[in-house]
């Protein structure tokens, strides 16, 4: 998505999606991609993965480079950094076939990016550039602002980066997105709480490994057990929008 919008479209709303489990699943391929390039980068055999559920990729590659004997320094985890991104890069192909787009989600990215009062972005814990080339792979790029949007080598908490999305954004449109003309979607607990702590609305999506009540007590504005055009009215905050 490289063009911005006229004066007479300005968007109202910036709605900041997660990417794993949200939009998309790698299925496994994600691992694999540890397990090849951490040996190159620490000359050590892979031994475990950090938990990265919710987490940015800033915390799991400090913990990863723990678990596996080596100090994260600030240059162990730039190494990292730049394996990782040409891993994605190489294995593009694998993730193409091996992953998929979650059912729904380009229907309802395509949906909203038809309506100039919505401008979306991501808001992932992914390097920039591996979110880049998933949502280019699964053909969803095309829906998202990427240059208004927030990643997970911007900063290592997750609230903030809603902060750097949506000065992002702003910088993008001209437009203010504080408070509820953000929206923020997200399959985990830590998404949400990301979300409540920026002081953005939050619409939780039960197609990860969280269920329908475990983002009901994070707090989630609203909840939905899977992606389909249905979920709009609760991102658009209509009123009569309800949970499915």
């Amino acid at each position: 998505m490289d063009s911005l919008p006229s004066a007479s479209e300005s968007p109202r709303l910036l709605v900041l999606w997660d990417i794993d489990h949200t939009l998309i699943e790698t299925r496994g391929v994600g691992l694999a991609i540890y397990q090849r390039v951490v040996p190159t980068v620490t000359g050590r055999p892979f031994e475990r993965l950090a938990n990265i559920s919710g987490r940015t990729e800033l915390d799991i590659m400090a913990e990863t480079l723990r678990l596996n004997g080596v100090e994260p320094t600030d240059g162990a985890v730039v190494q990292l950094a730049a394996a990782l991104v040409q891993g994605y890069d190489d294995a593009r192909d694998e993730l193409g076939t091996t992953g998929r787009v979650l059912p729904g989600a380009q229907e309802v990215l395509a949906k909203l990016a038809a309506d100039p009062s919505v401008h979306q972005g991501v808001l992932t814990g992914n390097l920039r550039e591996v979110a880049r080339i998933k949502v280019e792979v699964f053909g969803l790029a095309q829906y998202l602002d990427l240059e208004a949007s927030a990643y997970g080598d911007d900063h290592a908490v997750r609230a903030e980066l809603v902060k750097i999305a949506q000065l992002r954004a702003a910088e993008r449109t001209g437009r203010s997105f504080e408070g509820e003309r953000t929206v923020l979607i997200g399959d985990t607990p830590k998404d949400v709480a990301a979300g409540l702590a920026a002081g953005v609305r939050v619409v939780g999506v039960a197609t990860g490994k969280s269920t329908v009540d475990e983002l009901q007590n994070a707090g989630a504005h609203d909840i939905v057990a899977h992606l389909d055009t249905r979920i709009i009215p609760s991102i658009m905050m209509d009123p009569r929008a309800g949970r499915s």
